[in-house]
């Protein structure tokens, strides 16, 4: 499900869980433990990218309908703890996003230092609305600290996927480049960062990014069930059917 890569003191963690790179729960457990791993090891950086073409397609929705509450409850728990995990990184983290990033795989690049894009006709947003789904404030806080409040507000109220150019110029993403370069930038970004003088890095990175952990600080106190609940309403449950659907007619 993931392929590390060693580049000197940065840790690349590729996911691939083929077509799609679909969240499910083994991958965000993957996702954890290789995050987890790569500081204990004393990589200075990470990098997370994901397959020519697709970054990750976000949540494992096909699988999640079949599952009842209390497994879709752990799901999203598990979704939240790895966002939490992201956030808690005492290292800094690029997203290196190698092609369209709707939903969950575009919240994972949220809860990175940098993001790097590749040029072309992928798409990147926060979808949710137009699959039924309500984001909650933890994960619309995240998009406000990158794009600001009022660009946020009306992303996330129409749902929109948004073409990489206009990624960059709200801000979404950092930078634009072909899209085989997409990981070597941002291990370039990375390079550069880990340069600096790491006391006054590291320090300043901790400040900056306070509002993400303590958001996260308890994942149990964050909305999940209000979240499943929500999942779980009639709208939401026939609009994500039908994606399924079209999904599998797209695949015919």
């Amino acid at each position: 499900m993931l392929h590390i890569t060693q580049h000197d003191a940065i840790t690349e963690i590729q996911m691939a869980r083929p077509p799609v790179n679909a969240l499910n729960l083994e991958l965000l457990s993957a996702l954890q433990e290789a995050f987890s791993q790569a500081v204990q090891d004393g990589a200075r950086g990470i990098v997370l990218s994901g397959t020519q073409g697709m970054f990750s397609a976000g949540v494992d929705i096909p699988a999640l309908l079949t599952r009842d509450r209390a497994e879709v409850r752990k799901y999203w728990r598990e979704f939240f703890v790895t966002c939490g995990a992201l956030a808690h990184l005492p290292i800094p983290i690029a997203a290196a996003i190698t092609g369209h990033s709707p939903a969950g795989g575009a919240v994972l690049s949220l809860f990175c230092d940098y993001r790097v894009m590749a040029q072309g006709p992928y798409r990147i947003g926060l979808n949710e609305v137009q699959v039924g789904l309500i984001a909650p404030d933890c994960i619309q806080m995240a998009l406000r600290r990158v794009v600001g409040a009022y660009r946020a507000e009306r992303l996330l109220v129409s749902g929109a996927l948004i073409d990489a150019e206009n990624a960059l110029a709200c801000g979404f993403v950092d930078e634009l480049v072909a899209i085989d370069q997409v990981t070597t930038r941002a291990l370039h970004w990375l390079g550069e960062t880990v340069a600096l003088p790491s006391h006054a890095m590291l320090g300043t990175r901790l400040i900056a990014r306070a509002d993400l952990k303590t958001t996260f600080a308890d994942i149990d106190a964050l909305p999940i069930d209000t979240f499943v609940d929500a999942f779980f309403h009639p709208q939401t449950q026939a609009s994500l059917q039908a994606l399924v659907d079209r999904l599998k007619n797209k695949a015919k």
